[in-house]
């Protein structure tokens, strides 16, 4: 399984370029990119993420056109595995109530109708 939680800061931002666009090119990822590296730089990047498995590319005339190679919901996974278990010992309900403790946190009805399904949910399974 491609991990998602082993990337630098820059391949992150990269990443989240990718994601959110669906597929760039090293131009519009550049463009993108608040305080960017050089070209070159953005390039040698896309190459590190494209050995790591988590990109890929298509050529476009002279240009690359990059696609992740894992869906959004995968990445997200993973990133959301990675954080519970780097600031919150591997606990949902410690990263939930962090969030929900949270000053200034506003939460629709709707939201708390879900989330109350969803901890009725995992109570009947036994979670």
């Amino acid at each position: 399984m491609k991990r998602v939680q082993n990337l630098s800061r820059r391949e992150r931002e990269i990443m989240d370029i990718v994601f959110a666009a669906g597929c760039a090119t090293a131009g519009d990822i550049r463009d993108r990119m608040p305080a960017a590296p050089s070209y070159s730089a953005v390039r040698a990047t896309l190459r590190i993420l494209e050995h790591k498995g988590l990109l890929r590319h298509e050529d476009d005339g002279r240009r690359y056109i990059y696609r992740p190679t894992l869906r959004r919901s995968r990445a997200r996974q993973n990133a959301i595995e990675h954080l519970l278990n780097t600031f919150f010992d591997g606990s949902p309900a410690g990263a939930v109530l962090t969030l929900l403790e949270r000053p200034g946190t506003e939460i629709s009805g709707e939201d708390l109708d879900r989330m109350a399904r969803l901890i009725d949910r995992a109570r009947g399974e036994g979670r």
